[in-house]
């Protein structure tokens, strides 16, 4: 089956949409981003937090929240690593999505997302041709499927990354501490037979003169 010159400018439009989004949020700050929607467009915001500090202390909790063109929250998450919220757009204008990290921790935090969209297409839009309408259904759905399945990938592979660096730096940072321990406990032993030498040499000292 050929797809249309619209077919293929939609796919890209959702291969797009697609792509994973990485950013570095600092220590009690906070990031902003906005996409402007109509009414009954359908918007999708999938997050997970990463810490790319070494020694980091391990907490990864942000608050999350989107807000509509009227001030009103669609949705305001706290003390979240990972989420993935969708709603229907009930306005038009702009709608603001925010990562915050103000009130957890000094370490700054890695947040990948993804942002996905479903335009809403009204009966006046559509083709009014039913051979057209069908052919460009058909492929609609088709690039559609194609779409959900290369955000499915691409989510888990940037998960995936994420996750495997706060173990590795996790993993380190515990490989850290017990070599300083270690060399804390190798000191503490020296001394404590240095002290005994000089202890046991001087008290022979002072025996040998009396």
């Amino acid at each position: 089956m050929l797809f249309s010159t619209k077919s293929l400018l939609l796919a890209a439009s959702f291969l797009q949409a697609a792509l994973a989004h990485n950013i570095q949020l600092p220590a009690h700050g906070r990031e902003c981003f906005h996409e402007e929607l109509h009414k009954d467009d359908v918007m999708t915001v999938t997050f997970q937090t990463g810490d790319r500090e070494f020694g980091g202390a391990g907490n990864l909790d942000i608050d999350f929240w989107i807000t509509n063109p009227m001030g009103q929250h669609e949705t305001f998450q706290k003390a979240v690593s990972n989420g993935d919220f969708s709603f229907t757009a009930r306005h038009d204008g702009k709608y603001l999505y925010c990562f915050g990290n103000e009130h957890w921790g000094s370490n700054s935090k890695e947040v990948s997302f993804n942002v996905h969209g479903i335009v809403y297409v009204s009966e006046g839009d559509a083709p009014q041709d039913p051979l057209e309408k069908e052919s460009r259904f058909t492929n609609t759905v088709v690039v559609k499927q194609l779409s959900e399945l290369v955000e499915q990938a691409r989510d888990e592979q940037s998960y995936i990354v994420v996750r495997e660096r706060t173990h590795r730096n996790t993993a380190e940072s515990t490989n850290s501490r017990v070599k300083w321990w270690n060399l804390f406990v190798i000191g503490v032993v020296v001394g404590e037979s240095l002290f005994q030498v000089w202890w046991l040499r001087r008290f022979f000292e002072v025996k040998r003169v009396v």
